[in-house]
């Protein structure tokens, strides 16, 4: 099965959240909001990144970790999730984790692939350094900084060309298989 087209339920859903919030002109603006993202890495020559994620009450799992709408996606096709150890750059993040969700009844290594974690500023510097050592390419984004893989080497590609790609924030850094993909990790700590 295409991932694209599985997750085509998800992003509608998505696409209708954000066009109903929107539309309600009743409700007023909040006067303070979180910093905007802003998807042109052009936009910005120096990275802008995000405030720091609030706390949360919830223990980091798998199935916390990705929109309640994916879980469903993935549970609906048979699929589980395996959580891993997160080593990021050589740099092996105790605070968070990865997972790997599939049909682990049949042999296959078709799947999908989220990780988050919290992280300090000198494990998110030698993760950086280690991605940059091992030929991960680095972008500038309003809402952090992305590493992604050289495409060529890529097992599977987004619209967009990028494979697997890290996000790294203020005090935290999410991974998806695709760039496309880090906006289904919606843990913020």
């Amino acid at each position: 099965m295409n991932p694209r087209i599985m997750f085509a339920p998800a992003g509608l859903v998505l696409v209708l959240a954000v066009l109903t919030a929107c539309s309600s002109p009743a409700d007023p603006m909040p006067s303070s909001s979180p910093a905007a993202i802003d998807p042109s890495p052009a936009a910005s020559p120096a990275p802008v990144i995000s405030t720091a994620p609030e706390e949360s009450d919830e223990e980091l799992t798998c199935e916390t970790m990705i929109s309640a709408g994916t879980v469903d996606a993935f549970a609906d096709i048979g699929w589980t999730a395996q959580p891993k150890e997160f080593v990021v750059g050589g740099v092996e993040l105790a605070d968070g984790m990865l997972c790997f969700w599939a049909d682990y009844t049949v042999a296959s290594d078709h799947g999908q692939l989220y990780g988050w974690s919290a992280l300090t500023a000198d494990d998110a510097a030698r993760a950086q350094a280690g991605l940059l050592a091992e030929g991960w390419k680095r972008e500038d984004g309003g809402d952090g900084v992305y590493y992604t893989e050289n495409p060529q080497y890529a097992m599977g590609l987004d619209e967009d060309g990028y494979g697997m790609t890290y996000l790294f924030g203020d005090g935290w850094v999410k991974f998806a298989d695709t760039r496309q993909g880090l906006i289904l990790v919606e843990w913020t700590g």
